[in-house]
This record gives C-alpha cells, structure tokens and sequence, in this order.
C-alpha cells in the first residue's frame, strides 16, 4: 500500500492540530491580510480501525467499544508525555 495514504490514515486516526493559512490580496497582488488559525481534528475510531486492519495489527477484532476505551488510554499516555516534555 502507497506510503502517503498509510500515513494519512494514521494522522485521521489519532486526530490532531492543523494550520490553517488564510490570505486576502490587494489589486496589485499586494497582501492585505493574513489569518493563521489552529483547527482541532478528533481521533477517528473508525480510521483507526482501518488503520490496523490495513497494516496487520493484532487488534483487528476489537469492537468499536474496545478500540474507543484503547483510543482514550493512548490519548491519556500521548498528553502525559506531552506534559513532560
């Protein structure tokens, strides 16, 4: 499978931060404006499932229920190790 679609899976599946860039221009290509927001995406279960489906994982079989209390334990650690840092 394309290395790029993999990782763009894996990204939708723990959710994160993005950048976005929003610029407004004058009549002479002149910038007049230019807006940077953050946007937060929430992990996506059922990315994730496909996730681990598409690259052999162990967790395959869980249920929704399963991979959702997995999702949170993993979130949990991912802010613990933020905080630390």
């Amino acid at each position: 499978m394309d290395e790029k679609i993999l990782d763009a899976l894996y990204r939708k599946a723990v959710g994160g931060s993005v950048s976005e860039v929003s610029e407004e221009y004058g009549a002479q290509d002149e910038l007049l404006r230019r807006k940077v927001t953050q946007k937060y995406y929430p992990p996506d279960v059922a990315a994730l499932k496909a996730y681990v489906e598409l690259t052999g994982g162990g967790i395959a079989e869980m249920s929704d229920e399963e991979l959702e209390r997995e999702k949170r334990r993993l979130m949990k650690e991912m802010s613990c190790a933020a905080e630390q840092k």
